[in-house]
């Protein structure tokens, strides 16, 4: 049993800059499949984060891919699945109070769940360092069954029907965490992008207390939640730190300085690196001079860990990865 409280003190206080990229697409395209293969079948999935432990041993734990209409199948949405794109929702599963009321909360055997579970067992039994699962946040996943831009309107006038969307997304999240920490996963990687939309009052009432729930059910010293809100543009940290997760993923709309300016120094602070401007589209020379960059800026904060700012995307250069740590490597000199 890995000690995960102690693991995130120890990179707080490690005497070199430690990374952890959101990074799972670049080995489905090493071990030659596609992105549907590993969405789909869990062995693939598998060989995928093997594939990126391997090749970039650097990493201090390994990823799973950030997938976030898992849950949302599992809920009863239409799924769209292009061959090399992340998958995504089609249309919205319910409008109103009576079709929420009505929507029963999945068993864990709905949808791709299980091949979910399947990835996340086979890692943790095969890869020799913390396996950090992924999961969807309860206000992204609400906005994913009722439409992102409808429900932006509903929570200020149907507050009641939102607040029942998000008491069954919370429930379903808990339990299919609660059972990716019995397969073994030292933590969880919690996507909550959806709530950077929302004010930061806002945030704490319609995500932050749900989110709060979701730590104290399965966080421990033995399971780590990293909350992340690639949304968050600095309006939401209060109510990021409000939540009690032991370490904050921030995305690279922020400012990494005033993120960690603003978040508790026992607490991980980990970002920002564009993964699709600098990630994908940079060129190397580029992407190890952001690199370097944001790790001088940051050098004041032992709590801050180098990552990018998202789940990196399909067909990222492996020269840019390769320039991403070497920067790293050249700044613990």
């Amino acid at each position: 049993m890995r000690n995960m409280k102690k693991w995130v003190e120890d990179l707080i206080n490690s005497d070199k800059r430690t990374a952890l990229p959101i990074m799972t697409h670049p080995g489905i395209e090493m071990i030659g499949k596609q992105v549907y293969d590993a969405v789909t079948d869990g062995r693939v999935h598998f060989e995928a984060i093997k594939a990126v432990n391997e090749a970039y041993p650097l990493s201090v734990a390994a990823t799973v891919i950030m997938d976030l209409t898992v849950e949302a199948e599992a809920f009863g949405c239409e799924i769209s699945f292009p061959k090399d794109e992340v998958p995504s929702v089609v249309g919205r599963l319910v409008s109103d109070y009576a079709s929420v009321e009505a929507l029963q909360v999945p068993d864990l055997n709905a949808g791709r769940i299980q091949q979910y579970l399947l990835a996340n067992k086979l890692a943790v039994e095969n890869i020799d360092k913390p396996i950090l699962s992924g999961a969807i946040g309860p206000f992204s996943l609400a906005g994913r069954l009722f439409d992102m831009t409808e429900i932006m309107m509903a929570c200020y006038v149907e507050p009641d029907t939102i607040n029942l969307l998000l008491r069954k997304c919370t429930d379903f999240i808990k339990k299919y965490i609660l059972e990716l920490k019995k397969v073994g996963a030292n933590g969880v990687v919690l996507a909550e992008p959806a709530a950077g939309l929302l004010s930061n009052e806002d945030c704490e009432r319609f995500s932050s207390v749900y989110v709060k729930e979701i730590v104290e059910a399965v966080q421990d010293e033995n399971f780590l939640v990293i909350l992340h809100n690639c949304g968050n543009m600095g309006h939401c940290t209060p109510a990021m730190v409000m939540t009690g997760a032991w370490a904050l993923h921030f995305g690279n709309k922020i400012d990494m300085v005033k993120a960690l300016e603003d978040s508790p120094s026992d607490v991980a602070v980990m970002g920002n690196l564009d993964p699709v401007a600098l990630f994908k589209v940079a060129t190397p020379e580029e992407m190890r001079a952001a690199t370097a960059e944001l790790l001088e800026r940051t050098k004041g904060y032992k709590n801050f860990v180098l990552s990018s700012g998202c789940d990196t995307p399909p067909e990222v250069p492996e020269a840019n990865i390769k320039a991403f740590y070497d920067a790293l490597i050249e700044y613990n000199k």
